[in-house]
């Protein structure tokens, strides 16, 4: 018994001193892949993509007026993920305002395409949560992801009009570029977050100001339309219907739209999803759809929790709001989004029936003649 004991005793000690001369784990290697930004070659910057496969265009040519000479070489700012390696959060500094396209496989393709307009508050673009983790999400569905970089506030650039000719030339671009891509043409949308929305809605409406304006024969895309052929407005910022400004006119081939923001919890966005919802109920516009939530605040709002709402594709901790892409995914194959390229969409024959016989103003009496 005794012995017995002492062997135990005896192999106890020699575990522990095997423990501690036990050799380290070897070291991990740093993380493959990592994107950065291009350097400072004194001519325009060359925006790298930010995921791989990625093809990057710049929205104009050097030396296009809206450039701003004096900044358009500086390089983009990255600001990386201390949690993920080798993921960019957020993006500034954009001088040289690009788009990068991620397409589909051909056995799924659906010729859908979807700008994705990033939000940040006009300060930052926040590309991790709200442009790059769509482009597998969408490519499960057919539909192709198209990431833009948009010009901020905070680089010195007007938003309302920097920024939104930045979405509205994006649109023009994609479907100029649309057989490369094997893009269906009529089925090219836009979906912002925040900010990201603020340019998205009037990218809506103001389609054919931006035509207009761009129809020189000298420019290569003149003659291709900006009108996108939806629109995903996310917890939108101020849209061109929200009180205190002037309301524009609502295009009569406005496009489809969908909405999505918390409710009582994200007040301030509510309303104005609500402003652009409200515009296009009174009009008859067909097709318009919007999911306030009753639980739900804006991303980056503190949480009793003492943790903040999250963003985009996240699952908010189980709540239904962390569900609305599945909602979009529903109300997109309702009017024909996700059908096979080249077969018109009833989104489409919608928008047609609506421009042949719109239907009266809200309000308006029988017999009263429709200003239309």
């Amino acid at each position: 018994m005794r012995r017995a004991l002492l062997l135990f005793i005896l192999a106890s000690l020699a575990a522990d001193a095997n423990a501690q001369t036990k050799a380290p784990l070897p070291p991990l290697p740093p993380p493959q892949s990592v994107p950065k930004p291009a350097a400072d070659t004194g001519g325009p910057y060359s925006p790298q993509s930010i995921l791989p496969g990625g093809v990057v265009v710049p929205l104009y040519a050097p030396g296009s007026p809206y450039l701003h000479a004096d900044k358009v070489h500086s390089p983009e700012v990255y600001k990386m993920s201390g949690a993920v390696p080798g993921r960019i959060s957020s993006i500034v500094s954009i001088h040289n305002p690009s788009i990068e396209i991620h397409t589909v496989e051909q056995g799924i393709n659906t010729g859908t395409a979807i700008i994705v307009i990033a939000g940040g508050g006009h300060r930052t673009l926040n590309v991790g949560g709200e442009a790059a983790d769509f482009v597998p999400f969408f490519a499960n569905y057919g539909i192709s992801t198209v990431i833009l970089r948009n010009r901020l506030r905070a680089d010195g650039y007007v938003a309302e009009v920097d920024a939104v000719h930045d979405a509205q030339q994006a649109v023009r671009m994609v479907r100029a570029y649309a057989k490369e891509f094997r893009i269906d043409p009529k089925r090219i949308g836009v979906m912002g977050f925040s900010a990201g929305a603020e340019l998205a809605a009037p990218s809506a409406l103001l389609y054919e100001e931006w035509d207009k304006a761009n129809s020189d024969p000298a420019d290569p895309f003149a003659g291709v339309s900006s009108r996108p052929d939806f629109a995903g407005i996310i917890y939108p910022g101020p849209t061109p219907f929200a009180r205190g400004r002037t309301a524009p006119a609502i295009p009569k081939d406005v496009p489809p739209a969908f909405l999505v923001c918390g409710g009582a919890g994200d007040q301030v966005h509510a309303v104005w999803a609500l402003d652009y919802y409200q515009a296009m109920l009174h009009a008859g516009v067909p097709n318009v759809e919007i999911h306030l939530y009753g639980n739900g605040r804006h991303p980056g709002d503190a949480l009793p929790d003492g943790s903040r709402m999250s963003g985009g594709l996240t699952d908010r901790n189980g709540i239904p709001f962390g569900t609305w892409q599945y909602r979009f995914i529903d109300w997109a194959r309702d009017l024909g989004f996700l059908q096979k390229p080249g077969v018109e969409t009833k989104a489409a024959k919608d928008v047609a029936a609506y421009v042949a016989n719109p239907p009266r103003p809200f309000g308006e009496r029988r017999g009263t003649p429709s200003p239309r």
